[in-house]
């Protein structure tokens, strides 16, 4: 593997993928909630939405559906959980504020972490986990 990013319209070399069963209500939640920028939804000539991408800045994360196909479901209703993504921002705490207003389920208030970050945990209502955090200033 070489070392070089590959150019890509993306603007990423890594996309994560999320699966949701209403991915619109989830594009919806990501972008008014948590601030992400719309990256559109692709529909069905019925008007199904079968993938959204949000990005923020050049970074997408795309929006997938659930699909036996592919053996992908959604973390909803899960006990637990299998990873989550961990987002930088320009502040924490405001952010956080942002979603505790937004009524989104917080999972951590933030905190001061050992490994140089100022994080919070909260999570979508699919109950993908999400961690924003702002690098502390030494």
């Amino acid at each position: 593997m070489t070392s070089a990013q590959p150019k890509t319209r993306y603007g990423a070399s890594v996309i994560p993928v999320l699966v949701y069963e209403d991915i619109e209500a989830a594009h919806n939640f990501l972008v008014q909630v948590f601030g992400f920028t719309s990256g559109g939804l692709h529909r069905l000539d019925d008007g199904t939405v079968v993938h959204g991408e949000v990005r923020l800045d050049d970074q997408p994360i795309w929006l997938h559906m659930v699909t036996a196909q592919h053996e992908m479901g959604t973390p909803k209703g899960a006990s637990e959980s299998h990873g989550g993504l961990t987002v930088l921002v320009d502040d924490a705490d405001v952010h956080y504020e942002r979603s505790k207003a937004a009524g989104a389920r917080i999972d951590s208030s933030p905190t001061d972490q050992a490994y140089g970050l100022r994080e919070y945990g909260v999570r979508d209502p699919e109950n993908h986990r999400w961690w924003f955090s702002t690098p502390i200033d030494d």
